[in-house]
């Protein structure tokens, strides 16, 4: 190499090793975020299912979290426990219906028992088609148990394990006098978790909240974004404004303003087209990107009724398609598929 190309070349290196990286080049592997934990194997939002997922790699568990009568943060994905416990049976005469976000829901919810009460419960899968055969062995866990799990299996494995909780219908329990948010914060800074450093991304649907959480903690935040609708803050105030509108320019500049990224739908990022077939990627991961925002998109399931057919019944095609977009993360049900997807 001439001598005067070769100090050009060790220039341009020194100056990318000095210069700060910009927002579109990803500093480390995509995320592997484990959907209610390893829930394609094990029933959803349970120690043992979360603890599965991190021994098949995945870098962050997801509990959603909802809220006793006496104020306890469980983690369940809808307030309505019937479909994912044994409720139903234990306590038949509490099945009621409530307004949540603009709808009427029929079953048992979370916050009609008290955690004693939650206690005596067993999870169940959800969704027919996978396996039932561990219904009826795992407890409900509480926020604060999930914390202790992840402490344990840090020193067990030796690696940060990160924690993603979010905030299910923050605006209706703060309505009925429950809110999620101040015990979340409580739990999470008590563990020690303050700062954008640390392994903690908080979620939500709902806009709101998460605005308020950027003035009470240092932790990152994640606005969700689904393919259709709005989020519920925006429905209730009025506010016309779509999920739709964040993913403009315009939007994403006022996520980023209390937010570190956001969770798309994967149709956001891959749409459908009027055909059926896949269409040519939007440009929202390169958008985000472009102003700081991390882009996890949810979520990746192996079974064919989520698989769209344009894979083939491949799963580890869609994760290759959207790791080669250059998501930073995204929301698996089967952690160990992701991992592989990811790391071969």
């Amino acid at each position: 190499m001439h001598r005067a190309t070769a100090l050009a070349a060790i220039a341009l290196v020194s100056f990318a090793m000095s210069s700060p990286a910009t927002p579109s080049v990803q500093p480390q592997r995509p995320l592997i975020i484990a959907h209610r934990g390893a829930s394609g194997h094990l029933p959803e939002h349970t120690l043992a299912a979360y603890q599965l997922a991190v021994e098949q790699g995945a870098d962050y568990i997801e509990p959603d979290l909802v809220i006793t009568r006496d104020g306890v943060l469980i983690a369940r994905h809808e307030n309505e426990i019937g479909e994912t416990t044994d409720v139903g049976i234990r306590f038949p005469e509490r099945r009621t219906t409530r307004l949540v976000d603009g709808e009427e829901v029929t079953g048992w919810f979370a916050e009609d028992f008290t955690l004693a009460e939650i206690k005596t419960l067993r999870a169940r899968e959800r969704l027919a088609f996978r396996s039932q055969a561990r219904n009826g062995e795992f407890e409900v866990p509480t926020f604060e148990e999930i914390l202790d799990l992840v402490a344990r299996l840090e020193r067990q494995h030796g690696r940060r394990i990160g924690l993603y909780p979010e905030t299910k219908h923050p605006s209706y329990f703060r309505r009925i006098g429950l809110p999620l948010e101040e015990p979340m914060l409580d739990a999470l800074h008590g563990a020690g978790y303050r700062t954008a450093q640390d392994p903690v991304f908080i979620q939500s649907f709902e806009v709101g909240n998460l605005q308020d959480l950027r003035r009470r903690t240092g932790l990152r935040l994640i606005q969700l974004l689904d393919e259709q609708g709005a989020p519920w803050d925006f429905v209730a105030s009025g506010d016309p404004r779509t999920y739709a509108d964040l993913t403009t320019p315009a939007g994403l500049r006022e996520i980023a303003s209390y937010a570190a990224g956001i969770g798309p739908h994967k149709r956001l990022i891959v749409p459908q087209a009027s055909d059926g077939h896949l269409g040519s990627p939007t440009s929202l991961v390169r958008d985000a990107q472009a102003i700081g925002l991390q882009v996890h998109p949810w979520t990746f399931r192996n079974e064919a009724s989520f698989l769209h057919r344009d894979y083939a019944g491949d799963p580890l095609a869609e994760l290759r398609q959207f790791l080669g977009l250059g998501v930073d993360g995204v929301f698996a049900d089967f952690p160990d598929v992701a991992v592989a997807a990811r790391d071969h």
